[in-house]
């Protein structure tokens, strides 16, 4: 097994970017837990002056998150999945349930571009902060609301959550074997996804403010909706097929209802590797590989869809080939004839492997509490204005200082006000 340490060291340190391309965006981060925070992170990535909102004692439900380090000299506790979800952020805290906190959350409101905000519909109104009250203070701001279900509709105050998402959306009836119970991602993909829309929606909003000369806006984005949204074809396929079996699209463990072969395969030295013949090029490639040429002249296995009728046969077959190999056989095999498959990964495989290091997939960052750490790089690859990390997320109120003193001017004794009034 691979040295950590050995591993580490070929991870480059984070590099800064000559010209980030947000540089000058500013951003305020009101949300809680992961999607809003994702959303913001990604933008805070390329150069957005992202300013994390969290209430005073109670911080983002995100630092509470396993997994959580000890450090074994101080006692602290380290949170590590706010480590890289709150990177490239200003912190600050801020208790907006308070008139007077609503208060200084309008005047940070003016000076920003952008608010992100994920509580149940109703509470920033509650507060005097909804849309209405936002735009009187800065008739340029975007507003991206996300919740569970979104700002209407009669679900529109339930709580929602990832998990949740994820199973109203259609995805989860998806994941696990046919006669099995459905299963959920080990991450939550729902929140991450809306995360991923919401920056994109973000982005199209700043268009059309900035490009086009339009007005600010608000954006309206439900968890279930982002999800339901990348089932692509399940919609089209109810509504227009007439066979009762084939209408609702449904689990089918690891192999697809819509290409053959495809599954999860072992190897002789027991490594999952995981392959689709998406296309005729490829099943073809794939029979000559394994030596049985004679298969693409076979009417079961003719085309695609003779294919998904009979994929148990061509499953098997291939199946049986690979259980005969061991990974570095079939990789001997499969790459000089362009057969596309991958080994499953998990982060041991992530750290040692070329292709991430080659692409600089993995970075080393500089932290005040854990020395350095690796994190993700930024995706994607831009060739003039890359983006960069500067820092891990921050302690709790960490900017207070900065943010309220320097950008807003308050004086030390209005912020020791705030402090004694449990405002900041």
């Amino acid at each position: 097994m691979a040295d950590p340490r050995e591993q580490r060291e070929r991870i480059p340190v984070a590099q800064p970017s000559p010209k980030l391309p947000l540089a000058g965006l500013r951003i305020i981060d009101a949300g809680n837990m992961v999607a809003a925070p994702f959303a913001t992170v990604l933008l805070a990535d390329f150069g957005a002056d992202v300013i994390k909102v969290e209430h005073p004692t109670m911080g983002d439900g995100e630092r509470k998150l396993a997994p959580i380090k000890k450090q074994a000299d101080t006692g602290e506790s380290v949170p590590l999945w706010w480590k890289n979800g709150a990177r490239n952020k200003r912190c600050v805290t801020l208790n907006l349930g308070k008139p007077e906190g609503a208060a200084v959350f309008k005047e940070l409101v003016a000076t920003a571009d952008v608010v992100v905000e994920n509580y149940r519909p109703g509470t920033f109104e509650r507060w005097g902060i909804g849309y209405d009250d936002l735009k009187q203070v800065n008739p340029r701001i975007i507003l991206l609301r996300i919740s569970g279900f979104g700002q209407t509709g009669p679900y529109r105050e339930r709580g929602g959550f990832g998990r949740v998402a994820e199973a109203m959306g259609g995805l989860t009836n998806l994941i696990g074997e046919k006669d099995g119970a459905p299963m959920t991602p080990g991450i939550p993909l729902g929140d991450l996804i809306t995360g991923l829309v919401g920056s994109w929606a973000t982005m199209v909003a700043l268009y059309h403010r900035d490009a086009l000369g339009g007005e600010g806006q608000e954006i309206d984005l439900g968890l279930y909706e982002s999800v339901f949204r990348i089932l692509e074809f399940d919609p089209i396929q109810y509504d227009q097929v007439d066979d009762p079996v084939r209408r609702v699209h449904t689990r089918e463990g690891n192999q697809l209802s819509y290409v053959a072969p495809s599954d999860m395969f072992r190897t002789s030295d027991r490594k999952w590797l995981t392959l689709a013949a998406s296309t005729q090029n490829i099943f073809e490639d794939l029979c000559r590989a394994i030596g049985q040429e004679e298969l693409i002249a076979d009417p079961r296995f003719a085309d695609n869809p003779a294919r998904v009728n009979h994929r148990e046969e061509i499953n098997g077959i291939v199946r049986e080939w690979i259980t005969r190999h061991t990974l570095a056989e079939v990789a001997e095999i499969f790459d000089p004839r362009g057969v596309p498959y991958a080994l499953v990964f998990d982060m041991r495989d992530v750290f040692s492997n070329e292709q991430f290091l080659a692409r600089e997939m993995l970075v080393r960052v500089l932290d005040k509490q854990l020395g350095d750490a690796v994190v993700q790089n930024v995706v994607p690859k831009f060739s003039k204005t890359p983006g960069a990390i500067s820092h891990l997320g921050p302690k709790l109120g960490e900017h207070n200082d900065e943010v309220y003193g320097g950008l807003l001017g308050y004086s030390q004794e209005r912020l020791q006000q705030l402090r004694d009034a449990g405002v900041i």
